[in-house]
């Protein structure tokens, strides 16, 4: 069963107001198993408003429209689904009694305008409120198809997204369920991965995504997401939750077949965090040296609870003399790889830590020390003994200042995770 939605409000198109009923219904209207392949955002006019509303009832069995249901003049949702279902709006007495009351027990008085609020197009069934003063409704339209009459439905919610999403739990989603007779589960799981482009990612799993074409449950997406990594996604259906895991479980394992060591996580993970398990399970402290990240690694590594099982702290020696006389590195240029392997041995010692990792690099607009913006020097310094104790990278990252600053972070601590996992 396809449900679709339609957003009403001209400060969502001016952008004063972002649309997040949107997503949050996509996102549980899949998990229910529902398809949700179009969203719109329309302005407050009653031409477009009914102009889409008749089209997307052309092409989905239902469309839940946030927003429009206040008291004002430019509240039209009431009046667009009239028009299209072709009846008479009428003031609901029993709605428009709730709404006097909750005025008349805050001790206010009720501007008029209110009961618009109890207008409801004949034929629909009411949504009561629970947390405001606009119900909902559920609208029964009949659309003529080329084999005839059918009938789609319509559910008006609240803009508010506290009000729309009890609305969409308590009576929604039921409704719908019982109008498809399904019920599925849809589970995810998604593979965090860092170290190739969203495109060459793509090239390597392309056997894998034929295939996974071919059968069309699970699906696989792709979605870049700046430090988190790239995350590559499967989504399933199935009757339960046991079935849903039991259908993803053997194209994960595909996945992580070709993809080998640059999946970092599944799911909730984050670099940081997989990094300190890591660290922890050997029973290491970190210390870091930050240059080009001015600190941006250690809010992420403190952002983490528990982190200070394991995180020492920082020096963050962005002037060229830090570097020199805190952290031990030869008066010269300052963004080369000997530097970044200094600062890592410096922030050991001078925090007292078993591990160091360092950056330094060139955020931009200008070159430094010879370099272009979007260069980065990472080591890795680990306790004495171990063997390749210390190790570096010189990376080129994309972006502008803050993109580059921000890759910087999770490429370091990705290079300090392949470290952890060498010796394990």
């Amino acid at each position: 069963m396809r449900c679709d939605v339609l957003a009403v409000g001209t400060e969502l198109l001016l952008g004063q107001i972002v649309d997040t009923n949107s997503s949050w219904l996509g996102e549980n209207l899949a998990m229910h198993g529902f398809d949700s392949l179009s969203q719109v955002k329309v302005g407050d006019n009653i031409g477009r408003i009914t102009g889409h509303l008749r089209r997307m009832l052309s092409e989905s069995d239902a469309v839940i429209m946030c927003g429009g249901l206040g008291p004002t003049h430019d509240d039209l949702t009431r009046e667009a689904i009239s028009e299209v279902m072709g009846v008479e709006l009428h003031l609901d007495e029993d709605v428009a009694d709730v709404i006097r009351h909750l005025f008349s027990s805050r001790n206010r008085t009720m501007p008029e305008n209110n009961l618009r609020q109890a207008m409801v197009p004949e034929g629909a069934m009411i949504i009561p409120q629970t947390r405001g003063t606009a119900p909902g409704l559920i609208c029964p339209v009949v659309i003529e198809t080329e084999s005839g009459p059918v009938e789609r439905v319509v559910y008006a919610v609240p803009g508010v997204p506290h009000e729309m999403r009890e609305m969409f739990e308590r009576v929604i989603l039921p409704d719908l369920q019982q109008r498809s007779g399904e019920h599925w589960t849809i589970a995810s799981r998604t593979l965090r991965t860092w170290g190739e482009s969203e495109s060459g990612l793509n090239e390597r799993l392309d056997d894998i995504i034929h295939d996974l074409d071919a059968e069309g449950n699970p699906t696989l997406a792709f979605l870049a997401s700046g430090w988190e990594g790239l995350k590559v996604r499967l989504t399933g259906r199935a009757p339960d939750e046991g079935a849903a895991a039991a259908l993803l479980a053997p194209w994960e394992k595909k996945i992580r077949e070709v993809l080998g060591d640059q999946v970092f996580g599944v799911d909730n993970d984050t670099m940081e965090s997989v990094v300190l398990d890591l660290l922890r399970a050997q029973g290491w402290t970190l210390a870091l040296a930050e240059s080009v990240t001015g600190g941006l690694v250690s809010g992420r590594l403190t952002g983490v609870a528990g982190a200070s099982e394991v995180y020492r702290g920082a020096v963050v020696s962005y002037a060229s003399e830090v570097k020199f006389d805190v952290l031990g590195v030869e008066e010269g240029p300052v963004v080369t790889e000997d530097a970044a392997i200094a600062m890592a041995e410096g922030a050991r010692k001078v925090l007292g830590a078993d591990v160091g990792l360092a950056l330094t690099g060139v955020a931009g607009p200008s070159e430094q020390d010879g370099m272009r913006p979007g260069t980065l020097f990472a080591a890795v310094a680990l306790p004495d003994g171990e063997p390749d104790r210390v190790t570096s990278v010189h990376v080129r990252l994309p972006g502008d200042r803050e993109m580059m600053r921000q890759l910087s972070v999770i490429s370091a601590l990705d290079l300090l995770r392949k470290r952890l996992l060498d010796i394990r």
